[in-house]
């Protein structure tokens, strides 16, 4: 154990105080300095310049990671019974309608992503009080409401994740695994910042993205150039 908090020690000295680090030299710099023995999860933290506490400078929205995020997610489709084929097709996990709402109610939640139909939405919305607060109530603006479910579980399935700025104006999301190849969690990571650059808010004045940061499961923060995003 000792040995470890050493090796640890060296590798957080290699951050220099004050340094904003390119893109690609942050995902090496995060991989290098974590010492964990499983496979941390990398994630990005990024601080916008919006006030979220008003409507018009809300940020959410939806991504395909290119390379996933190295979790294996767990689907459950609430539909009716002429969908439960589709469903299974594509790859969800647990399928059913009344059965599982029951289950949902007396505390089971043993899922990642919910996805679910629009005639059915009567139903599930009775789960609010114990879908909300874990963040698994389907919504239609992140794709988990609608009538093509086969194409919505295999998104999710390949690496589709749901992002939302929190009430300190920070996204905070997975872009993959430490065992991922630098260059793939560069990717993943060019792709969530492009996105949210796309969803700036038209009332968001001033610098929209304010900091950026990755980080692993037990790694210090690496501070990310916000003006070095293709490095």
């Amino acid at each position: 154990m000792t040995k470890r908090t050493k090796n640890r020690k060296a590798a957080l000295e290699k951050i220099e105080e004050g340094k904003l680090y390119k893109l690609t030299e942050a995902v090496a710099l995060v991989k290098e300095i974590t010492a964990t023995r499983f496979d941390a999860s990398v994630d990005i933290d990024v601080r916008l310049g919006i006030d979220p506490r008003k409507s018009n400078q809300m940020v959410r929205g939806t991504v395909t990671l290119p390379h996933g995020t190295g979790k294996e997610t767990r689907v459950l489709v609430l539909c009716t019974p002429d969908k439960e084929d589709e469903a299974k097709k594509f790859g969800a996990d647990h399928v059913g309608l009344d059965d599982y709402i029951e289950k949902i109610k007396k505390g089971w939640t043993d899922v990642d992503v919910i996805i679910t139909m629009p005639p059915v939405m009567g139903k599930v919305g009775q789960l609010g009080k114990v879908l909300g607060p874990r963040g698994l109530m389907p919504n239609p603006k992140s794709g988990t409401v609608t009538m093509d479910i086969g194409k919505a579980v295999e998104e999710v399935k390949q690496g589709k994740i749901d992002f939302k700025v929190d009430k300190y104006g920070i996204i905070h999301s997975r872009i993959g695994k430490v065992s991922f190849e630098p260059g793939k969690l560069a990717d993943n990571a060019r792709e969530l910042i492009n996105t949210i650059v796309k969803l700036k808010p038209a009332a968001a004045k001033g610098t929209y993205i304010r900091s950026l940061y990755l980080s692993s499961t037990m790694s210090t923060g690496v501070k990310v150039d916000t003006k070095a995003f293709d490095d």
